[in-house]
């Protein structure tokens, strides 16, 4: 069955040049003149040619590339902080790029909120002054603010720091006021400028772990820009990697790093630690064979006699798994005439198929045995082998991480 996913976000054709005479530039873009030359003979800037792309509700949607690829240009047209040059931006179907001012001020009070790289508080405030900010500016009463600034502050982890200046808190705890602030207004879209980029590492990865905590009970739907590619690996459902005001390509992190588009985005993912992107789901080869609880160990010993293997795990007759063989033990207990269940190993190594190959690898490395793959129902969905993982870690050319 089709699962349909709604259209939150809907981009077509936005085109942004910086410049009095846009349409010079854009006949350039379309005779491949690069961005650099265009600006050289025209003193026009290409922010954005000719991108498409949508975003599902409920989605992180992460804008990655370099300095000067677009992204920041992107996320400001979405919410019209900068006046798209040509182009449609549907959220819920409706075009923001043809709002009048009123119909404007209305979708972002409704549905857009968004968190900036600088905090952009008021020192003079308290934290909850701060949060209940956005809604006072909406002309919320403040019998109806101030709940909703609370809750959106325990959501963030800052109860109890109500009342304190934000002059007073950490840097990791001011961007928490700022996402509180975002969230008190209870938008449909959390758009994010580099909101994390100005931490250092430790609090920046807290603050990316809080986020996808946050999502996992929200599902906002967000679109993040990041210029750090560990981070868009960890925070995006799918991610849209931009050059020169163009987007290279779109995926989920595995199909970037194992089906680069062209050699820009081969170029761009090539130093990533491919352990921690790809799960178990992605290395895993089908349960094949595997033998019926209710079989003999005559049946076992043919199944890997025939398939070359010297274990097979152990199913019910719904896949349930119940254990491992080993083809000495069975071998063993048809000479002393027990029966299969009593040499079967309950004691299995398993692991759910979102694992990242990073946790399964020191497992895999202390055991000479495969390792099944399990679902919620404890249903045997896959087997993974040391060949599985070094094969899957070789897919790209060049790729230095593996087993060692």
């Amino acid at each position: 069955m089709t699962i349909h996913r709604k259209k939150k976000i809907e981009v077509r054709n936005l085109v942004k040049i910086f410049g009095k005479n846009p349409q010079k530039a854009i006949s350039l873009v379309e005779q491949g003149v690069s961005k650099q030359e265009i600006f050289e003979r025209t003193k026009q800037t290409v922010g954005l040619y000719n991108v498409s792309f949508d975003v599902y509700e409920g989605e992180t949607f992460v804008l990655m590339g370099l300095s000067g690829s677009g992204k920041s240009t992107l996320l400001r047209c979405l919410n019209r902080l900068i006046e798209p040059s040509d182009g449609h931006i549907l959220i819920d179907g409706d075009d923001i790029a043809t709002m009048d001012d009123k119909e404007l001020r209305e979708t972002r009070r409704k549905k857009l909120s968004m968190v900036f790289q600088g905090f952009a508080l008021l020192p003079h405030r308290t934290v909850i002054d701060n949060v209940a900010f956005g809604l006072e500016i909406q002309g919320v009463s403040k019998e109806e603010r101030y709940p909703k600034a609370e809750d959106a502050v325990a959501k963030v982890g800052l109860k109890g720091y109500e009342s304190s200046k934000t002059s007073q808190l950490s840097g990791g705890m001011q961007q928490r006021v700022g996402l509180a602030r975002a969230l008190a207004t209870d938008p449909d879209v959390l758009l994010m400028d580099e909101a994390f980029s100005a931490l250092d590492p430790l609090i920046r990865s807290e603050m990316q772990d809080e986020l996808l905590a946050l999502q996992d009970k929200m599902k906002k739907t967000i679109v993040f820009v990041s210029h750090d590619l560990d981070e868009a690996l960890k925070l995006g459902d799918r991610i849209a990697i931009m050059k020169d005001g163009v987007i290279a390509q779109i995926g989920t992190a595995e199909e970037i790093l194992t089906e680069p588009a062209d050699d820009y985005v081969s170029e761009f993912v090539a130093g990533v630690d491919r352990t921690k992107i790809l799960t178990a789901e992605n290395v895993m080869k089908r349960p094949e064979p595997v033998v019926s609880i209710n079989a003999g160990l005559k049946v076992a010993l043919q199944l890997m006699k025939k398939h070359g293997i010297s274990s097979i795990f152990v199913v019910d007759p719904e896949k349930v798994i119940k254990g491992i063989l080993f083809i000495d033990d069975a071998v063993a207990a048809v000479k002393d005439k027990k029966t299969l269940q009593d040499v079967l190993v309950t004691d299995i190594l398993s692991v759910k198929p979102d694992v990242p190959i990073k946790e399964i690898i020191p497992v895999m490395s202390d055991s000479s045995s495969p390792l099944a793959v399990i679902n919620e129902n404890n249903k045997l969905i896959g087997v993974i082998v040391r060949g599985s993982i070094l094969g899957a870690l070789a897919i790209t050319e060049g790729d230095q991480n593996g087993l060692t």
